[in-house]
């Protein structure tokens, strides 16, 4: 297990074993945090004791891919939800549309752009999915969700980080 002090002050001298060694000289690592809250709660305290933040970066490593199924995705569903991006963009169209016309003509271009935009969106949803041939027959939401979460600095500030939150009792131990 390799250590290093962190700061002369023997009260504060914490020490962080081989998971800050290696990758921490290279990024400058100050801390590594499980979930994202914590290292944003960090960055939050440092400012509020006036450490100068912008030479600060969170960076989350070990990335991976994270797909929720929210539901059955049908053909009928595939065209509602086409229908529906269809007919925002439909509204919008109509909108811009409607400033170059006189008298009530701008009604007339928003509810025609509307039902246009709803009608093409539509077809464009269930064929879509058609021609996935049921091979996706779900719907889902996709994120990005990192393992950890290290809290970077630039290296004339690094002690003075790490002193920091150890003072605050924020950085995490071993």
């Amino acid at each position: 297990m390799m250590t290093m002090a962190l700061g002369t002050d023997p009260r504060f001298a914490n020490t962080i074993d081989d998971h800050y060694s290696e990758v921490g000289a290279a990024w400058n690592t100050v801390a590594s945090y499980d979930d994202y809250a914590a290292a944003q709660a960090a960055v939050d305290r440092l400012s509020d004791d006036g450490f100068p933040v912008d030479e600060l970066s969170i960076v989350g490593s070990d990335l991976r891919l994270v797909e929720k199924v929210t539901g059955r995705l049908t053909k009928a569903k595939a065209a509602l939800s086409g229908a529906a991006s269809g007919a925002w963009f439909g509204l919008l169209v109509g909108l811009l549309l409607g400033l170059f016309t006189t008298g009530h003509g701008w009604l007339v271009m928003i509810v025609v752009g509307l039902a246009t935009g709803a009608a093409w969106g539509a077809m464009f949803g269930f064929l879509a999915h058609s021609a996935t041939r049921g091979r996706r027959d779900f719907s889902a939401i996709r994120m990005l969700a990192a393992q950890r979460y290290d809290l970077i600095s630039t290296p004339g500030q690094l002690e003075r980080a790490r002193i920091m939150l150890g003072q605050a009792g924020l950085l995490p131990r071993p």
